[in-house]
């Protein structure tokens, strides 16, 4: 169609001008590089990522063990393993301690962000932040051990006075209890024996070279340094602990955690004669607190009971971890992520 007056074709109404077509084009084309982009960056997530399970911080978080030698050092590295598989992106840091007692005060003091302790460390502990203090689940239970050499004259804990004893570093749990069963013996523990602070790292070695006449030990059975003692020749003896039982649950309601048990006869078979010792036996908690993100919480509950299995071909007491059971873990409440992982396995 000609304008009027000049002869001239009028422009068409869908032409569009070279520079507009283009800059739209270019703002199509960078959009569908960001969509690409976008896409590719939430497959490369979706492949690095865990899958089925909650989201949670990913940053180092630090868990207090035990003594070197210790069952707690040994479940804590294997378990290290199993963690770093289960929360990826998260570094754990493995800390070396007294035991149970110093385990409280670095979780409740914010210094280790998990750990194990004995249940009767956790109600005897009361700290700052000892209200902020949830357990994760129960695992297995600690066996106390009285260690003598084979030709000790040794048959009941009151037959130490005088003698020189191992009772365990000042954090440990070893040494709460041991405290505990001395008294319920009669014997105190400042005047009518030979206390000496160490633990599982320095009393076999003092035992065997007469600088001890005996020491107290609370462990997962068996526990390998004093396996090392018993074996390959007869060199030690495990005292029985059973008549312990009746007096320390009258000593008040703070000592009901401990129970009646028996150390079974292959527990530590050349030092029991072939035979089963009457002992106590207290549980052990995985210990953190409620400023613990409830997503690694959850996941990290599912990864200590899914390991019991690995774990316990080298750690025998991680055998007793049980899911029907982990969930009693008096005094302390369930962490609200532990209570996510029961719930979503409750048959």
């Amino acid at each position: 169609m000609n304008r009027p007056g000049t002869g001239e074709s009028a422009p068409r109404s869908d032409v569009r001008p070279v520079g507009l077509v283009t800059g739209r084009l270019g703002r199509r084309r960078a959009l569908q590089s960001a969509l690409a982009a976008s896409s590719a960056l939430a497959l490369l997530l979706w492949w690095l990522l865990p899958s089925g399970g909650p989201s949670y911080p990913h940053r180092p978080i630090s868990f207090a063990t035990g003594v070197a030698n210790g069952v707690y050092e040994k479940y804590g590295m294997l378990l290290k393993s199993d963690l770093t598989a289960a929360l990826p992106g998260v570094e754990v840091n493995l800390l070396n301690t007294e035991g149970s007692v110093e385990n409280i005060e670095r979780v409740a003091s914010g210094r280790a962000d998990f750990t194990i302790a004995a249940a009767d460390a956790v109600a005897d502990y009361h700290g700052r932040g000892k209200s902020d203090l949830r357990a994760c689940a129960r695992l297995y239970d600690d066996y106390m051990q009285l260690v003598v050499p084979r030709s000790s004259t040794v048959r009941a804990a009151k037959d130490l006075r005088g003698l020189r004893v191992g009772v365990g570093q000042a954090g440990s749990g070893v040494n709460l209890i041991t405290r505990r069963l001395l008294a319920a013996a009669g014997l105190d523990i400042t005047k009518d024996i030979q206390a000496y602070p160490v633990g599982i790292d320095q009393a076999p070695a003092m035992l065997m070279g007469g600088k001890l006449d005996a020491f107290f030990w609370s462990g997962g059975l068996p526990t390998a340094a004093v396996t090392a003692m018993a074996t390959p020749v007869d060199r030690i003896r495990l005292v029985q602990l059973g008549d312990l039982v009746k007096p320390l649950h009258a000593m008040g309601a703070s000592m009901q955690y401990y129970r009646q048990a028996v150390m079974p006869a292959d527990a530590y078979p050349k030092a029991q004669d072939g035979r089963a010792v009457a002992t106590i036996a207290v549980a052990n908690l995985l210990v953190t607190t409620d400023h613990a993100n409830a997503g690694l919480v959850e996941r990290l509950t599912r990864a200590v009971i899914a390991s019991r299995d690995a774990i316990g071909k080298k750690v025998h007491a991680a055998q007793l971890v049980d899911l029907r059971t982990a969930v009693f873990t008096d005094p302390l409440p369930l962490h609200e992520g532990a209570e996510r992982y029961y719930r979503s396995v409750k048959p």
